[in-house]
Order: structure tokens, then C-alpha cells, then sequence
């Protein structure tokens, strides 16, 4: 048994393992209206975005939260702007994210003393995060989960048909900027923990595990949030006696079982299919 717990003697491991739960179970349920709405690369390309944005913070010395947070809501609402210019979406992601990750990069370039300090913004260090950064998640996680709550069935709308949602008395502008900044502010806080390169795993994986799962949205939610939390743990727990980076090996497990899930859930349907339906005549 000691050995089973011999992680959490550190304080710094205990800690890194309640912030991987509560980002992994905030990104699990914001994940199923990511993946829903098809709005993953939106959320790939603002997590580089944001990069640049919290290069600038940390050169004007700006609160990173706080500075990264009005960056990433301002790039998530020009890329809807620009969509709604005849420019297609995935072009408008491209040319907006693309730019600010660029400007994080030549900045970074010119400061290389402060290069150093950017590694966990690229590859995550969630054994390395404070006690504010586990304050700073634990509120978000609060405010956004209760931001669901509250707009759930406007969101649900929103997010499956704009025009229908429209008809239907939603005000599709408003729900399309308090997502963007709902989607911000996740990306923020969460930046440090897993890094931009791997963030939208996070987000994406569990989400899709529920999509094979479950047809219905609130059940989707439910199990993308649990497995997301379940999978942040134990992926940080065997980084430890693994002794590999645990946002990698976060990524890892959560790859190993959406492989699970899907050769699962297509050997049952194909089982299914061949199995005969039983018809009372054949009973008599």
C-alpha cells in the first residue's frame, strides 16, 4: 500500500493531481460542445493564438491570466468576424492564429533569456504548477461549469443548428460570444498545465469516447467529464513510476482507451447486426 501512495508524500504531486482532474473534467464537458459544433481546430488554433498573447503579457508585464485571457477572447471573436466576411472559417482560424502564434515566436526570438520560461506554455508542466494556478483553475472550473448549467439548453441550440436556434428565440450572437470567452478562459487557465501542443486532447478525446458511447447530449456530457477527470488521474499517477511527462502520458491513456472504446463499440454493432432478431412465430 505504501508503495501505491508513495506519490502523493510529495506536495507538489498531490497538487498537480487535483488540478489534472478539475482540467479534465472541465475540458471533458466543454469538449462535447466543441466537438459537437465541429469547432476543434477553432480550439487548436487559439491555444497558439494565446501564446502570443502571453508572450506580450509577459513583456509588459500584465497579469498572465488576465492578459492572455482578453488576447484569446479578442482572437476567437475576430476569427467569427472574419468568418461572417465571406472568408471561410478555417482560413479566418489559419490567418488569425497562425499571425499570433508568429508574433509570440519572433518576440520570444529576440528575448531569448525569457525562452525558457515559455517551455511550459508549449508542452504543459502540471507537476510544476503553484498554489495560485491550482486557485486560479479550481474558480474557472467553478465558473464555467455553472455558465453550462445555467445556459444549457440555449447552448444545446446554439450549438447543434444556428438557424433552428435562431427560430427558436436563442440569441445566437450572444451565445456566440459568451462561448468564445467561456472557450478562452479554458484555454488560459489550462495553458500551463497541459501546454498548447497538447491541450486539444484534452478537449477533444473524451468528448469523442462519449460521442461512441451515448447518442444523447446531456449522457455525452456526463461521461466525457467523468473520463476526462478519470484519465487526467491516471495518467498523471503512471507518469510518476513511468517516469515520462505527464502531460504526454495523459495524452497517451486517453488515446489507448478511445482505441478501446472504438474497436468495443464496432465489434458489439457488428455482433449486433448478425445477431437474429427473435420473431414469436419461432416459438411456437
Amino acid at each position: 500500500m505504501d508503495f501505491l501512495l508513495k506519490p502523493f508524500q510529495y506536495e507538489f504531486f498531490s497538487r498537480a493531481m487535483m488540478v489534472g482532474v478539475m482540467v479534465g473534467l472541465l475540458c471533458g464537458v466543454m469538449g462535447v460542445y466543441i466537438t459537437t459544433r465541429r469547432m476543434s481546430y477553432i480550439a487548436h488554433g487559439l491555444s497558439h493564438a494565446i501564446l502570443g498573447g502571453a508572450v506580450m503579457t509577459y513583456v509588459l508585464g500584465l497579469n498572465f491570466y488576465i492578459g492572455s485571457g482578453i488576447w484569446g477572447f479578442g482572437a476567437a471573436l475576430l476569427i467569427q468576424y472574419l468568418t461572417g466576411r465571406k472568408v471561410y472559417s478555417d482560413a479566418a482560424i489559419g490567418i488569425v492564429t497562425t499571425a499570433s502564434f508568429a508574433l509570440g515566436v519572433a518576440i520570444i526570438s529576440s528575448y531569448r533569456k525569457f525562452s525558457q520560461n515559455f517551455e511550459a506554455a508549449l508542452f504543459g508542466n502540471v507537476l510544476g504548477v503553484s498554489p495560485t494556478d491550482l486557485w486560479v483553475v479550481t474558480v474557472v472550473t467553478v465558473v464555467l461549469l455553472g455558465l453550462v448549467f445555467v445556459f444549457y439548453r440555449p447552448l444545446l441550440f446554439w450549438c447543434f443548428d444556428r438557424e433552428v436556434a435562431q427560430v427558436q428565440g436563442v440569441p445566437v450572437f450572444a451565445m456566440d460570444t459568451l462561448f468564445a470567452l467561456m472557450l478562452a478562459t479554458l484555454l488560459v487557465s489550462t495553458l500551463q498545465v497541459l501546454g498548447v501542443t497538447l491541450i486539444i486532447s484534452a478537449v477533444v478525446i473524451p468528448a469523442s469516447i462519449a460521442r461512441l458511447i451515448s447518442d444523447r447530449f446531456g449522457y455525452m456530457m456526463v461521461i466525457s467529464g467523468v473520463l476526462g477527470a478519470v484519465i487526467s488521474f491516471a495518467g498523471i499517477y503512471l507518469s510518476y513510476y513511468f517516469d515520462i511527462a505527464s502531460g504526454a502520458s495523459v495524452v497517451l491513456l486517453s488515446t489507448l482507451v478511445f482505441g478501446i472504446v472504438l474497436v468495443s463499440t464496432r465489434f458489439q454493432r457488428r455482433r449486433k447486426r448478425h445477431t437474429p432478431s427473435l420473431n414469436p412465430d419461432h416459438l411456437a
